[in-house]
């Protein structure tokens, strides 16, 4: 028996003979045992395939019998590694074919089927013909396999191959039927973001999200919203706040007002202002409700530019009942909530706080600065405007310009361009002022009487009031206008596009594109430069068909500088659109101009933004490596950065070999990448990878290197990560170095300034805590990785900074004393301990050698004076002087041989493990995962974010409370404190004017 056993199992011979007998019985007896030995003989098996097959085709053998054969040669086919025909017999086999069975062969074929379904589908949704052939087979066995899934609970992998099949049916099926439908539509929202590349289906799974989270018992608004703002659906967002604004229920308004931060966050300025537009107004004189009386004496003001300050007057508020007669009480709550709402959509509330956060919570260090500007030679006038760049980030949002005033002569020397960018680096430090931006600035702003000033700090004084107002300029934008139309200096007309640039950014504003075109039209290479890019600001994301009239120009100039802004301004026209502006990348890589295929580089990286898509990254993949000329190539390399900053753990390693290429333009760009994806993030290959380019053979390299770096390392703490402490000091030593080329020590003085940026209060983030993409943040850092060309554009790195706080507000929107618990030792994320200045007596003092025999001298002569002492003296106790001579004798005589006494030191106190953060507090980006919410507190949060704006619901309400940040930085000061200002700002001017220094070097 043992013998026949053995040769049953040696050989399917026997089994496959019986495939050619004539009875059915004994072809069903072979078939069923080759299934069972397929694995072991499938060698042997696959020479009779064309006989198992003929068994599959013969319609006179059974169903059964028939699906048996198809299941045999789909087996032995996946064991030839012919998939596509292993598949197609699996298809044959019907139920036979059983998805659940735990082996490689299903996983695999599962795996295909679904390649195979997905490919099918997505062919018919993007063709016109809806009706591409589908196998219903094929269709069968993914609807088993999603069908399982979901009654095995597995509903997490349900709806992953539901988005990808394009079943929006069974996603709908497997997030009802889920046992926590929240957390599936969570999770629905993030693979919608994170993995599905074509814009027109994502949009329909939002749309079908948006539709179950309105079905849901308690509607998740803060989710809705989110969905709500991609689809680009103000009013349904409007709705919502209405309806929260509305309800009798405190915690309705504190959600509506949460909703409304969430959103601000995102930095979307046409699509709030459309929220907020869309909201009713009070059906009782909605004009006394809505828009009491400014108190604000600035000049230029709009019915929204003191919505912080008025949201206070009516805290409280015993105005409303005078504004509103006699009416519904509920539409003076109603009114007065609209009131806060409005000052939050417009953005006005958050930057008020993030102003009075950064100002109150600066730790900037000016000797950092100081010891800068002591190592820059006077006539190097690249690190005199590096050394002002990096003040104005060091200090952005901040209000501190005392490095400025302090340096007044020194700030004098800066001439022409210089002047420029010194006048517009004001903006940057006082970004976010937007009450007092226009009075901050006033001294260098042109008159209108055609006052004499400079034109170059006139022109900056326009760029600089875009950067205050960037994103928020309905306050500014018809100042600005009429600077730009009351100039034909091109220089001012410079500032002016890029302030309107900014301050309108995003809004497509039709009056202000057409007058920046005038100012494009007049072909003048200056403006024409800045208004390019100024109309590619105003267009941001709108894919309209000025892009086509900007292409149109391009074509007819001559100037490079034009060109060159065009080119980035067209960019900017399609962010966000994805595939829908493939046309016109198409059209910019293709073209025989240089610049403009650069310009096609900076399109890809734009209207990909964020979504790792392999057909763009694909793409400039391919230009930086076989574009003949060198623009193209390195920003084809740094536009990779773009596409790939929603995954920063995949940029180094997508760019490690181009950041070994033998072109320094490509090593450049592969730095500048790293940086712009990585940012803030202290990756760790990221910073391997920076390191060996910062001492590249090649100055420019070296110089992007660094700035990357300093992008990278942004808030990161010497004790997280001792490499960074290493690149502080290595910054330090490239400033100090007299023999450092000039572009490296210009890389070094502005990584030193990202490093420290707003304070040590910021740090650089494209991604919101909901995962979209902060538009303001990523053009900011496109149109400044354009600073290659043209350093005023270094300034639009401040657009990028995102204050690293956690603000917890009340219901009146101030921000109360509150307790939060971070589980992290304070040492990984203290501020960095500041420098101290060096002492003229900085050489360790070693101990002095003294020999015996002087020794002996000074003790004698030192007795004998004593001894005389006490004669005079009459002392009863000459001995007590002898004593203390001897021992100094001893000790003197000793001082070489021997050691000093070891003291008795106490023991070190135990690092504490955790901190106690009050409101409002700092709390950077690797901190997050370690904060809670003490649960004895006064305050809960509407949703427990760890950073942020949080809205908090008071649960002892008729208790006082205790504020914080009660005065805005500027705004409390006494009227002397801004005269004081004014006069300094005019000393500035003054010195500027006069330029002490008229030196031939200074060709700035």
């Amino acid at each position: 028996m043992a013998t026949a056993a053995a040769t049953t199992v040696s050989s399917a011979g026997g089994l496959l003979a019986m495939l050619n007998e004539s009875h059915p019985q004994l072809k069903f007896h072979a078939l069923t045992n080759l299934i069972s030995f397929v694995d072991q003989f499938w060698p042997e098996i696959s020479t009779s395939v064309p006989i198992i097959e003929s068994l599959y085709e013969d319609e006179e053998f059974g169903q059964h019998q028939r699906q048996l054969a198809a299941l045999l040669v789909s087996k032995v086919f996946y064991y030839l590694g012919e998939l596509n025909d292993s598949l197609s017999y699996a298809l044959g086999a019907g139920p036979l074919f059983d998805i659940s069975e735990e082996s490689d062969y299903v996983h695999t074929l599962l795996a295909k089927a679904i390649d195979e379904y997905t490919s099918v589908r997505s062919k018919a949704a993007e063709s016109s013909d809806k009706a591409a052939e589908i196998d219903h087979r094929l269709e069968a066995i993914v609807e088993r396999m999603l069908d399982n899934c979901i009654v095995d609970g597995k509903y997490q992998q349900a709806m992953g191959i539901a988005i990808e099949c394009r079943r929006l049916d069974k996603l709908e099926e497997a997030i009802t039927r889920s046992d926590n439908v929240h957390a599936t539509l969570a999770y629905s929202t993030h693979v919608s973001h994170s993995f599905i590349y074509r814009r027109e289906y994502r949009r329909e799974v939002l749309q079908l999200l948006v539709k179950l989270y309105q079905k849901l018992p308690s509607p998740d608004y803060l989710s809705t919203s989110q969905c709500l703002m991609f689809l680009d659906e103000p009013e349904g967002v409007a709705k919502i706040l209405e309806k929260l604004l509305h309800s009798e229920h405190k915690e309705d308004a504190l959600l509506a007002f949460q909703v409304a931060f969430d959103l601000v966050e995102n930095e979307h300025q046409a699509f709030l202002l459309n929220v907020r537009d869309r909201l009713p107004a009070p059906k009782s004189q909605p004009s006394e409700s809505v828009q009491p009386e400014s108190s604000d004496p600035a000049p230029v003001q709009n019915e929204n530019s003191n919505a912080p300050e008025d949201v206070q007057m009516i805290d409280g508020s015993s105005a409303s009942p005078t504004d509103v007669p006699a009416v519904d009480p509920k539409e003076v709550m109603y009114a007065e909530r609209l009131k806060k709402i409005k000052g939050i959509l417009s953005g006005e509330m958050s930057i008020q706080l993030t102003l009075q956060f950064l100002y109150s919570h600066n730790k900037s260090d000016l000797l950092i600065l100081k010891a800068i500007k002591q190592s820059v030679e006077m006539r190097n006038s690249v690190c005199h405007s590096a050394t002002i760049y990096a003040n104005a980030i060091m200090h952005a949002g901040t209000t501190v310009d005392t490095f400025l005033r302090d340096n007044l002569d020194w700030l004098s020397r800066a001439t022409n361009w210089a002047k420029f960018s010194a006048t517009a680096g004001l903006g940057v430090i006082h970004r976010g002022h937007l009450q007092q931006g226009r009075s901050l600035m006033a001294p260098y702003l042109p008159q209108g009487g055609g006052g004499g000033g400079s034109p170059y700090s006139e022109g900056g004084a326009l760029y600089a009031l875009g950067l205050i107002h960037a994103n928020h300029g309905e306050g500014i934008k018809q100042f600005l206008r009429d600077s730009l139309r009351n100039t034909n200096v091109e220089v001012i007309q410079h500032g002016a596009c890029l302030g309107l640039g900014l301050a309108a950014l995003g809004t497509a504003d039709e009056e202000i594109y057409d007058e920046v075109k005038t100012v494009l039209y007049t072909d003048s290479a200056v403006a024409g430069e800045a208004a390019g890019i100024s109309m590619g600001l105003l267009m941001v994301g709108t894919a309209s068909e000025k892009a086509s009239e900007m292409l149109a120009y391009a074509h007819e100039t001559q100037h490079e500088k034009i060109i060159r802004g065009l080119a980035l301004g067209i960019a900017l026209t399609v962010y966000g659109s994805e595939e829908e502006a493939d046309t016109l990348i198409e059209q910019m890589t293709r073209h025989q101009d240089p610049i403009l295929r650069y310009g096609g580089m900076y399109a890809l990286a734009l209207a990909y933004r964020g979504t790792a898509n392999n057909k763009a990254i694909r793409q400039l993949l391919h230009f930086a490596v076989s574009d003949v000329s060198d623009d193209v190539r390195r920003t084809a390399v740094l536009a990779l950065g773009f596409v790939l900053y929603s995954e920063p753990s995949q940029t180094p390693r997508i760019v490690s070999l181009l950041s070994e290429s033998y072109n320094p333009h490509v090593r450049y760009g592969a730095a500048l990448a790293v940086g712009i994806s990585c940012a803030g993030t202290g990756l760790s290959e990221a910073v391997s990878l920076l390191e060996p380019l910062i001492s590249d053979a090649v100055d420019f390299v070296r110089q992007g290197a660094l700035i990357a770096m300093a992008m990278v390392m942004v808030q990161i703490n010497e004790a997280c990560d001792s490499r960074v402490g290493t690149f502080r000091r290595q910054l330090e030593k490239i400033i100090r170095d007299k023999h450092e080329d000039t572009m490296s020590k210009m890389g070094a003085i502005l990584a030193s300034g990202i490093l420290d940026a707003g304070g040590r209060n910021v740090t650089i983030k494209l991604l919101s805590k909901t995962k979209h993409d902060k538009v303001t943040a990523i053009v900011g850092l496109a149109v400044f990785s354009q600073f290659w060309y043209w350093y005023p554009l270094i300034y639009f790195v401040s657009l990028s900074f995102s204050p690293t706080a956690f603000i917890g507000l009340n219901y009146d929107l101030k921000v109360p004393k509150f307790e939060l618990l971070s589980h992290a030792k304070p040492l990984l994320f203290e501020y960095p301990k500041p420098t101290t200045a060096p002492t003229t007596t900085s050489a360790v003092k070693l101990p002095t050698a003294v020999l015996s025999t002087s020794a002996k001298a000074k003790a004698r002569a030192k007795k004998e004076a004593e001894q005389k002492a006490n004669a005079e003296r009459s002392s009863a106790a000459p001995n007590t002087g002898k004593g203390k001579s001897s021992s100094e004798k001893d000790g003197e005589a000793m001082q070489v041989d021997s050691l000093p006494e070891k003291k008795v030191e106490p023991e070190p106190e135990p690092e504490p493990t955790f901190e106690i953060l009050t409101n409002p507090a700092r709390v950077v980006p690797a901190q997050e995962k370690f904060i809670e919410f003490l649960e004895d507190s006064r305050y809960v949060p509407m949703k427990p974010a760890p950073s942020g704006f949080v809205l908090l619901k008071d649960l002892c309400p008729n208790e006082p409370e205790v504020l914080s940040l009660t005065d805005a930085p500027a705004s409390a000061a006494s009227p002397a404190a801004e005269l004081n200002r004014a006069n300094d700002n005019s000393r500035i001017v003054q010195c500027f004017t006069l330029q002490l220094c008229n030196n031939s070097g200074n060709l700035w």
